[in-house]
């Protein structure tokens, strides 16, 4: 098992560097200090050579692409204060209001217009018997992005030997504050020969959220028993999304915050899969239904719609806006704790 590290851009006269985690299998997982980005995931294959199967670019002037920033997929990124769609761009903690960038519609995403992921982590590699890992660390000042509280965030992603990527995530703050992060990842099991439709998924919950007509969550859990969503057991997402007339962008909920099994997602004629366990409430599954077609990482390579799938874990999208949204909020001197597994088979 080894680390690698590489120059990989400059931005703003700040190196941006590039680190490989490599395992005795010859699992290679790349992770930029930009946003704490994964760029690349790549598995052995048949052929004996290895396979891409996350989108990103190998060049970090394309993080920076006319199309990328029109498009604003957050390829790989770690998302912070809080993830996903908060209504209005508001919200009132302790009788007061606070009041966010609208930078999606009238919503606030991803934290704001220049969130964790548009940040550089401090970066401590670690080696251990079993395992290398990154931990990446961030001060996200009081009054950031509109949200209260200095914070101190950290984000662990580490590579085992068991074909497990672990990502855990720490945070204190002196003030109560919102937080939530997850990492954005687009993943392809076939290595992007073809889109994700015959991919077969499972989620082992009958629960999500509903979201109005901006794509804020309402609060409002919803019964899928037996629908077209109902994915307790494994579909084909192509049949899925014959029967929604649409692609996914479902935030599935669970019944509690421990560690379990979320979802697995298989391709059969790789015979590889994804199985995902998270100790988080909710889960963000999402087709790429709005990922523009012009995105590559180069010729052989394309992205676009239903050509990627995310299993984005985090606490309820909208939540400070939502009574009793399961760990939305963190108090001073609470720590934010989050782990989620990516464990692969190929």
């Amino acid at each position: 098992m080894k680390i690698s590290k590489t120059p990989f851009g400059l931005l703003n006269g700040y190196s941006i560097e590039l680190y490989t985690l490599i395992n005795d299998n010859g699992v290679e997982l790349s992770i930029m200090n930009y946003g704490a980005t994964i760029t690349s995931l790549k598995i052995p294959n048949q052929d004996g050579g290895k396979t891409n199967i996350v989108c990103g670019f190998d060049r970090f002037d394309d993080y920076f692409s006319e199309t990328y920033k029109n498009n604003a997929p957050y390829f790989g990124c770690t998302v912070g204060r809080y993830c996903s769609q908060i209504k209005d761009s508001k919200f009132t903690l302790n009788g007061e209001e606070f009041q966010l960038a609208a930078n999606c519609g009238p919503n606030n995403l991803h934290g704001g217009v220049v969130g964790f992921d548009k940040q550089i982590w401090k970066v401590k590699e670690t080696q251990k018997d079993n395992s290398v890992e990154l931990e990446m660390s961030l001060s996200s000042k009081d009054g950031d992005e509109g949200y209260p509280g200095n914070v101190e965030a950290k984000v662990t992603i580490a590579l085992n030997n068991d074909d497990e990527i672990g990502v855990n995530y720490h945070a204190n703050t002196d003030k109560a504050t919102p937080l939530s992060m997850t990492n954005h990842s687009y993943f392809n099991l076939s290595g992007f020969n073809e889109s994700i439709e015959d991919h077969v998924v499972k989620v082992t919950t009958n629960k999500r959220l509903q979201l109005d007509e901006t794509g804020a969550a309402t609060g409002e859990i919803v019964d899928i028993s037996n629908k077209a969503d109902d994915l307790r057991t494994k579909k084909t997402i192509k049949d899925v999304h014959g029967l929604m007339g649409d692609g996914f962008e479902h935030f599935y909920v669970f019944d509690s915050m421990e560690m379990n099994k979320k979802a697995v997602v298989s391709h059969a004629a790789t015979g590889r899969s994804l199985e995902v366990y998270s100790s988080e409430p909710c889960m963000l599954f999402y087709t790429a239904k709005y990922t523009s077609d012009e995105l590559q990482r180069n010729a052989e390579e394309k992205y676009g719609k239903y050509r990627a799938f995310c299993c984005e874990t985090h606490r309820y999208p909208n939540g400070p806006n939502i009574p009793g949204s399961p760990g939305s909020i963190t108090k001073a001197k609470e720590e934010f704790k989050s782990t989620t597994i990516f464990k692969l088979k190929y």
